[in-house]
């Protein structure tokens, strides 16, 4: 489990395919830290560390990661957002946040006002995923709320620190980013769909 407070930048050095599988070569300031089998946040995908080496370490996504979510976009030198699992005895600084990306989202708008941004995203409401006002979002791996929310569309704010320590400066109108819709609301909308 995660929450969304991202530790680090992550940089693709080298992709490698084998079969329908790509293997990631991410170099970044905790990666030497990180241990082969523990699970990392890659832009809020949840994959597994399979080597480390000095500040370098690899991951595989399969081909249903690589479809459903912004990883198989990756080229290198693109930067990744990086989380390590919650420790059962830290603080929860974001929501719950399981890595487990629900559907992508496309960059609408971006506008800059007065040092902080605003980005509306639109994605495809047959998904059933729901976004609420001042609920919590995951893009990219990252715990936002969402304000101007409508059924296929929503804003987020980002303050600076947060865009000079994420990905959300390299996201442009047209860009596709990873959506994981807060659990609560999953929970919530799918017991209202049956009734």
């Amino acid at each position: 489990m995660f929450t969304g407070i991202i530790e680090a930048l992550g940089v693709i050095k080298t992709i490698q395919t084998e079969g329908s599988n790509k293997h990631f070569e991410v170099e970044s300031t905790i990666s030497d830290q990180l241990k082969i089998d523990q699970s990392v946040s890659h832009n809020g995908v949840c994959l597994t560390v399979t080597k480390v080496e000095g500040n370098k370490h690899w991951v595989t996504a399969i081909d249903e990661t690589l479809k459903k979510t912004n990883i198989g976009d990756l080229k290198p030198g693109a930067k990744v957002n990086l989380e390590r699992c919650m420790l059962n005895n830290g603080r929860f600084d974001g929501h719950i946040v399981q890595g487990h990306v629900d559907q992508v989202a496309t960059c609408k708008s971006v506008k800059e006002e007065e040092g902080s941004w605003v980005f509306g995203f639109e994605y495809n409401p047959s998904l059933g995923n729901v976004t609420v006002e001042k609920g919590s979002i995951t893009i990219n791996g990252i715990s936002l709320t969402c304000f101007n929310s409508r059924e296929n569309a929503f804003s987020v704010a980002i303050i600076p620190y947060t865009y000079e320590h994420t990905n959300m400066k390299e996201v442009k109108v047209g860009s596709v980013v990873n959506l994981e819709f807060d659990i609560i609301g999953k929970y919530v909308q799918r017991l209202l769909a049956k009734g």
